[in-house]
């Protein structure tokens, strides 16, 4: 009887769970709609109350230092946290249906004093529960099959952006703003209401003694986990860190200055250039899971290579490229080679720590890429304005993407 048992769980951890998979996803997929909402709709919601462009920028980039100061530290936490509901539960639990309330009233503040105090509650609270939300893939995923696993979650967060762009936009378009905000609130109710539903945590999960887990308990803080690796998986983690930091830099200038770059050196109008850049998109949502797939037969790290060298080199032509069917299906091949390097990217660096460990390995993961989306876009802001060519954003994103390559290579045994 004993051993048909394990028989059985063999067999089912030998291939990924999908429904369950994408029930996990769920909270990520809601997280994905509310931000997508978020950054297209609240610097218009800030123009009614403030005339200068840079101070709306830098209230704009609120929830990325928040997310480097504040995601670290509840991952952290969470890996700490026992209770019943398990440990990354009630994070989510408490907090999404905090921010879904506090999304709702965003448009709604009569005062940029009420507006901005809303904002900034926003904000800490979704960095208290995004870590958490993340780790719980890990946490009830085995570990081969975390690069699917993401790949399927990344799909749904890419299939809410969607969404959001073209339904939220219709209903903001008929009802207002607040209504498409509304949209938001509900489906983040909905996400958590699901996620508590049908998505349990075991609630002593560890394999661990007692003791072996209050020794581990005492470690799980983000600095002491790192120092106590051993030397060569220290040496790995911090190549990888850095990689994912210099990729996310060519990400984040790409994605922030195209559309600039489309209407002042192509001559386009800014929906057409903002539609271009959406090849690139589509192209990540539908090679997500593909790309999960692929990393399972190479590897991780040869992945993430083939889709370095891969963008670099469908990067480099774009400077000297005026023809847009051209450019369409450069970025269309850049999304692939994108979704190679993200999708597998967090599952590289969750393997390198202890299954006590994931909510802190995810905030390490979190701070490097949120450090790149503050630093990158001001960093390229500061080269166009010294070389007056947004084109030169084909020669910056390249050689951040050459920088990741060269990190990533020097990671050694990590696959």
């Amino acid at each position: 009887m004993d051993n048909s048992s394990d028989k059985k769980q063999a067999n089912d951890s030998s291939k990924l769970n999908y429904g369950k998979t994408f029930l996990i996803g769920t909270g990520f997929f809601a997280s994905s709609l509310l931000w997508s909402i978020y950054n297209s709709f609240v610097p218009l919601i800030l123009k009614d109350f403030i005339t200068s462009s840079a101070l709306i920028g830098l209230i704009m980039t609120i929830d990325n230092a928040f997310g480097v100061v504040f995601q670290p530290l509840f991952g952290s936490l969470s890996d700490r946290t026992r209770t019943r509901f398990g440990k990354r539960m009630p994070y989510i639990m408490i907090a999404a249906p905090i921010c879904s309330v506090l999304f709702f009233f965003i448009p709604q503040m009569p005062s940029l004093v009420t507006l901005m105090i809303i904002v900034i509650v926003f904000n800490f609270g979704m960095s208290v529960w995004r870590a958490p939300i993340v780790a719980l893939m890990p946490d009830l995923t085995p570990s081969r099959h975390w690069s699917k696993a993401n790949g399927v979650i990344n799909l749904m967060g890419g299939v809410a952006s969607i969404i959001a762009f073209l339904i939220g936009g219709k209903i903001a378009n008929s009802y207002g703003r607040s209504a498409t905000f509304g949209m938001g609130s509900v489906v983040m109710l909905v996400a958590v209401f699901t996620l508590f539903l049908f998505v349990k945590e075991p609630t002593a999960k560890s394999p661990f003694t007692s003791s072996d887990k209050s020794e581990d308990d005492k470690n799980s803080i983000s600095l002491s986990t790192f120092k106590k690796l051993p030397p060569k998986q220290r040496r790995n983690l911090i190549y990888l860190l850095f990689a994912i930091f210099f990729w996310f830099c060519g990400y984040n200038a790409v994605e922030t200055f195209f559309t600039t770059f489309a209407v002042v050196n192509l001559g386009v109008a800014e929906g057409s250039a903002s539609m271009i850049l959406a090849f690139f998109s589509v192209s990540f949502v539908a090679f997500a899971i593909p790309s999960g797939i692929i990393a399972s037969k190479i590897g991780r790290r040869k992945s993430i290579i083939i889709g370095l060298v891969g963008i670099i080199v469908v990067f480099v032509p774009i400077i000297f490229l005026m023809n847009l069917m051209a450019l369409r299906i450069l970025l269309l091949l850049g999304g692939f080679f994108w979704a190679l390097i993200n999708i597998n990217s967090l599952p590289m660096v969750l393997e390198i720590g202890k299954e006590s460990e994931i909510g802190t390995y995810t905030g390490y993961y979190y701070f490097f890429s949120f450090s790149a989306s503050i630093f990158s876009p001001i960093l390229f802001g500061l080269i166009r304005d010294l070389t007056q060519n947004y084109a030169t954003l084909f020669i910056y994103a390249p050689i951040t993407f050459a920088l990741a390559l060269f990190c990533i290579s020097r990671t050694g045994s990590v696959k």
